[in-house]
């Protein structure tokens, strides 16, 4: 038997398929089904307008759209918040300036990572990762 607290309300239950136990899965069943309802007869709407009339959160509504149980295909002014910035998105977890932003940092932080090593070498200092100290260890 696999128990587990939920996530939402903090209450023990037996871990089945669902994250949440069983009266939170309810809950957000309630709502998923609210916003759907508000969607269908209002298609022009943005998330801050569907959450206000729904009393459903923002943070609730964009995990319904990134679990695809809300499609904003054909809702032109739906989108949600980036997860760094706070842009609305349409598609993905981070904005394109975000997404450009993390790959430079990763670039530069791989350079730096090179040039240190190619430093150490030169001032006579090589240095040795774990995992090439141990590749040269015999069993």
């Amino acid at each position: 038997m696999n128990v587990a607290n939920c996530p939402r309300c903090g209450k023990i239950f037996v871990k089945g398929f669902a994250e949440n136990c069983p009266n939170c899965v309810k809950d957000l069943e309630q709502q998923y089904d609210k916003c759907l309802k508000y969607l269908r007869s209002n298609k022009g709407v943005n998330i801050n307008d569907l959450s206000e009339a729904t009393g459903v959160t923002v943070k609730q509504i964009t995990k319904f759209i990134r679990d695809g149980r809300i499609s904003i295909v054909n809702a032109p002014n739906m989108a949600y918040p980036c997860e760094v910035c706070g842009t609305l998105i349409r598609e993905g977890t981070i904005c394109e300036s975000c997404r450009m932003k993390l790959v430079k940092d990763v670039r530069n932080n791989a350079e730096d990572e090179k040039r240190k090593q190619e430093q150490d070498v030169r001032d006579g200092q090589v240095s040795f990762k774990i995992k090439d100290r141990l590749k040269d260890r015999h069993y």
